[in-house]
């Protein structure tokens, strides 16, 4: 399963599902490193996929540009 850290609140990550649902993991459950926006792998441990996560942020980075250019 893959989803979206969105937040952090205490000692919980809030992570969005490929299915919009939201859970909590515990922030120890995480990888070190572990940031708001990465994108995760959930199966018997929790991984971040680094080229996913790259690339979610370059998208997101030209939404912004093409936001500021008109």
């Amino acid at each position: 399963m893959k989803g979206i850290i969105d937040r952090f609140e205490g000692d919980y990550a809030v992570v969005e599902l490929e299915d919009r649902k939201m859970i909590n993991i515990n922030k120890i459950k995480l990888p070190i490193g572990a940031q708001e926006g990465m994108v995760i792998h959930i199966a018997d441990s929790i991984t971040i996929d680094k080229d996913d996560t790259l690339k979610r942020k370059k998208e997101i980075e030209k939404l912004t540009e093409d936001l500021w250019e008109k």
